[in-house]
């Protein structure tokens, strides 16, 4: 079906009827199954780690010797003045009545004293399932009933693993909902704003949520069904990418759609026209995205890997809701949906005298210079780039608040051997026990070894750490105890734990940056050169993508330093913000070049360009401030990731849809002109040659039905 054959079948008199009587059985069988998403998140530690990591091997290599997956909860008993009798029955009656609750699996040690006497530490081991932070943040309630506050000096605090799941379980709970109340009221003022009329900001407004209630039943089914994993990251972003892109897609169509209504008496016609025009722009732009997406299937970590076809399944069907159900419901509304400012039959379109058409002018007197200095301001912003620190975040500095779990781990770490509970895991061939022992015992860092626990031919110990587990020092000690233990001969040693997996997940992060963000760039590239019929434009379109992000990146970093006071950034960071900011923000280039290229073929490319900025400036800055405003949203809640990721990727689009697309990008093709489309016809077309720089006229001839 052609792009033409299919608007006339979503937009004719008869059959757009039946285009929204498919949507809403659609709709009804979706909303059935997409509450059903939670059920099948998996918030384990197997859905988050790299999957071939050692620590993650070790991981698996642990069951042997605990069936479940245990993370432990620490109870500190704080009394700065000394412990009591009455300090040391209650913790003991706390432990007896922890050991009793569900979802504590083992036994519960303790209560240890600290050596300044000041502090008891209990230990209660909990049983993660594949309902992940959800079982734990149950469990850790149960036991802060037991424990209580604290009273009369005596200060309790919960803290180590389970302690911080805990915390940030109680950070993502409620995600989808925040997320999607705080991004459905940013993008309903940004379209009032925008379209000046109070109901037709109402149409993409429902037409994103059905396309979201749509992908999450399809992501529900196929993760129930097929084995795709999800989880809370994936489905919290997902609500942000459906209603930040699909209303990207909408502002486009509508925009053309408006301009089509001013030339053609019938709105069946116009939207036919609109849906033929701008349709191959937004499909592009999408399968962009959904390409881009998918690149993150090969990421090491199983999170960003996971994050990757729940991504581009939300993209593909919010695509397919703002190609059908959102044209048809504008069509059989009818114009008076635009009201007060109608676009009436044989008006003069406003765009073609508006702001972006005297900046175009502006920028057409001295296109070299504007672009020179336009890079050069690019690049100082870039310079900030030496601000990052995208070495990955403690567990103090994961919060944007107070977090009950990060002030226990401060307790504890006043009275006890601060990487206490959180200890270095080494599992052996068990006929290399005593080499394994020594090598590990004998490693800086390491205070002590535990006993051997053999089971099936193998060896595990424990090691205490004398740092802080999430401490850089303590990473080097993990290092350190690999070096010493994987050269030993047959023992086939291994190192894991929760500092392991902290420094493999940040390595894996680090490879993924390398390996992704070129093959993104690579798909951008060929997509638009596919797209464009040219060589040239896509080198360049590429090369301004990259200073974007450049830009966009050295000056959050100063941000995040200098104003927010963050520490740094997750080394997830950098991937996340690109791969958003790329494959999100290249629908600008697209809607803008293939309009460009549309006017190039009847004005030349010089008047081309400006025509092409006159009729998609408008629009490509609401879409901007659409996209901005919802990943914005993230910045509701407490986590610092997706506080950084969240402000990055606003401030690039805006920095992308203000200055680069708009100014840098029509700049440059101005100054390089028919070359922009070398090789294609496009380049040899002779309009291109000598036109003269300056808008078409406003009055657009109208064409009668």
């Amino acid at each position: 079906m052609t792009t033409g054959s299919f608007a006339r079948w979503v937009c004719g008199r008869r059959t757009k009827w039946v285009v929204l009587a498919l949507w809403i059985a659609i709709l009804v069988f979706a909303g059935s199954q997409a509450g059903k998403l939670g059920s099948v998140e998996k918030n384990d530690n197997a859905s988050w780690l790299p999957g071939d990591a050692e620590a993650t091997q070790v991981a698996d290599l642990q069951k042997q010797f605990q069936p479940d997956d245990i993370v432990p909860a620490i109870i500190v008993y704080e009394r700065p003045s000394g412990i009591t009798p009455a300090d040391q029955q209650k913790a003991a009656a706390d432990a007896q009545a922890i050991a009793s609750v569900p979802g504590v699996s083992g036994k519960v040690q303790g209560p240890f004293p600290s050596e300044d006497k000041a502090a008891l530490q209990v230990i209660a081991p909990i049983k993660v399932d594949a309902d992940g932070w959800d079982k734990i943040a149950g469990t850790v309630d149960q036991i802060k009933t037991i424990t209580g506050p604290g009273t009369d000096g005596l200060g309790i605090h919960l803290t180590g693993p389970a302690g911080v799941a805990a915390d940030s379980a109680s950070a993502f709970e409620g995600i989808d909902g925040t997320l999607l109340y705080t991004t459905l009221i940013v993008v309903a003022v940004i379209l009032l704003v925008t379209y000046r009329s109070p109901v037709l900001w109402l149409l993409p407004i429902i037409t994103a949520g059905v396309a979201l209630t749509t992908a999450q039943a399809v992501i529900y089914l196929l993760a129930k069904h097929a084995g795709l994993v999800v989880n809370a990251q994936s489905a919290g972003i997902l609500t942000v990418l459906v209603f930040g892109a699909g209303t990207d897609y909408a502002l486009l169509l509508v925009a053309r759609y408006r301009e089509e209504l001013r030339r053609h008496a019938d709105r069946h016609e116009a939207m036919i026209f609109a849906l033929h025009r701008a349709g191959p722009a937004i499909i592009a732009s999408a399968a962009t995205v959904a390409i881009g997406m998918s690149c993150l299937m090969l990421a090491e970590v199983n999170s960003t890997r996971g994050l990757g076809p729940v991504a581009a399944i939300g993209i593909v069907v919010g695509l397919i809701a703002m190609m059908t159900l959102l044209p048809a419901m504008l069509v059989i509304c009818g114009r008076w949906l635009f009201w007060p400012v109608k676009p009436r039959y044989g008006t003069p379109e406003p765009t073609a005298t508006g702001i972006w058409a005297r900046m175009g002018n502006r920028i057409a007197r001295r296109p070299r210079i504007v672009w020179v200095t336009t890079t050069v301001v690019l690049g100082a912003m870039a310079l900030g780039l030496l601000q990052l620190n995208a070495n990955g975040l403690s567990q103090e500095d994961s919060f944007t608040s107070d977090q009950p779990s990060v002030t226990g781990a401060q307790v504890l770490a006043r009275h006890f051997p601060a990487g206490q509970g959180q200890p270095v895991v080494v599992i052996a061939n068990a006929p290399q026990q005593q080499a394994v022992h020594d090598a590990f015992a004998a490693v800086p860092g390491i205070t002590e070894v535990s006993e051997p626990v053999v089971k099936n031919g193998l060896v595990q110990f424990e090691g205490t750490l004398k740092d802080a587990p999430d401490s850089p020092a303590a990473e080097d000690t993990v290092i350190a105890v690999r070096d010493a233990v994987h050269p030993i001969p047959g023992a086939d040693a291994k190192v894991g734990g929760f500092t392991a997996l902290t420094l493999d997940i940040n390595e894996a992060n680090k490879h993924d940056n390398r390996l992704i963000i070129p093959l993104v760039l690579l798909v951008v590239l060929i997509i638009l050169a596919v797209l464009l019929r040219s060589l040239i434009a896509p080198i360049l379109l590429i090369a301004t993508v990259v200073l974007s992000f450049a830009a966009a990146l050295g000056v959050s970093a100063l941000i995040f330093r200098h104003v927010f006071g963050f520490a740094g950034e997750d080394t997830a960071f950098p991937l996340f913000v690109f791969v958003f900011l790329v494959a999100l923000g290249i629908d600008y280039n697209i809607f803008l070049m293939t309009r460009v290229r549309e006017e190039t073929r009847e004005h030349g490319t010089r008047r081309g360009a400006l025509i092409g900025l006159a009729a998609t400036g408008g629009v490509i800055t609401s879409a901007g401030i659409v996209l901005a405003g919802t990943f914005a949203a993230l910045g509701s809640l407490p986590l610092v990731a997706f506080a950084e990721i969240g402000f990055a990727v606003a401030f690039g689009v805006l920095l992308d849809t203000l200055v680069v697309r708009s100014v840098l990008v029509t700049a440059l093709t101005l100054d390089v002109g028919r070359w922009m489309w070398w090789p294609s016809a496009l380049f040899h077309h002779d309009a291109s040659v000598n036109a003269p720089v300056s808008p078409a006229p406003a009055v657009l001839t109208p064409h009668s039905d």
